[in-house]
């Protein structure tokens, strides 16, 4: 199934999701956990239905969802076809159905709070350095490239944050090589850069922004603060 592009991401207008790296997120408030099981157990159902699941986390007080394809197809600039995680048309069927299911259980949604984290390595070989990472964090050597088209370390079972690998000149040591990238909702982008700023934050760069701001803490320590901006409406 082809993956979505940003533009077909957007026109979906799904309310409650957003989207942070390479998938939809959501977090629903469900007060106490018998009303989250009956939640999930909808949900189930539904994804059963469709073929597809959520990955579910669940806590006391709230339910964590992402929506993820990993057989989404991309094609590259010569038209090869790749099998990568991504969003496809599966995943915003889903995501719409969960909503109308949260809605008949009045189980509300709260997805300015959901936030995605990955690590970042700079690097000029990323080729080499992967392999030891993935077995280093996974066990193995099978999460190298796992969904993606890059050397990314992604682990199948999600028990560490995706490794990533942010291509640079060869450079000599030391210098800092691995910075934490904060995905956050386009629409909390702006206060959560301000809170990080009030704490003594310093803002390195925002030529990139709002897709990208980087951050700098007092001892010069980077993070880049990244989102999903949204197509604008025409007018």
């Amino acid at each position: 199934m082809d993956m979505l592009s940003g533009e077909q991401i957007t026109a979906a207008a799904l309310t409650d999701w957003r989207k942070l790296g390479q998938g939809l997120h959501a977090r629903f408030v469900i007060g106490d956990f018998p009303t989250g099981a009956q939640f999930v157990t909808a949900i189930a159902e539904a994804g059963q239905g469709a073929g597809h699941y959520p990955e579910v986390r669940m806590g006391a007080s709230h339910l964590d969802l992402k929506l993820i394809s990993d057989d989404a197809i991309y094609r590259d600039s010569e038209g090869t076809e790749h099998r990568v995680e991504w969003v496809t048309q599966q995943d915003v069927d889903l995501a719409r159905r969960i909503s109308e299911i949260a809605a008949e259980q009045s189980v509300a949604a709260d997805p300015r709070s959901v936030t995605a984290m990955e690590l970042v390595l700079d690097t000029a070989d990323s080729d080499k350095l992967a392999p030891m990472w993935s077995a280093l964090l996974t066990g193995g050597g099978e999460a190298v490239g796992r969904g993606t088209i890059s050397d990314d370390v992604r682990d199948a079972t999600g028990r560490v944050p995706i490794l990533g690998f942010q291509d640079t000149d060869p450079h000599p040591t030391p210098r800092q090589r691995f910075h934490i990238d904060v995905q956050v909702p386009y629409d909390v982008a702006d206060e959560r850069i301000a809170a990080a700023v009030a704490a003594g934050a310093v803002i390195v760069d925002d030529s990139r922004a709002p897709g990208t701001t980087v951050l700098a803490d007092p001892d010069g320590n980077k993070a880049c603060v990244g989102t999903f901006q949204p197509t604008p409406e025409p007018g």
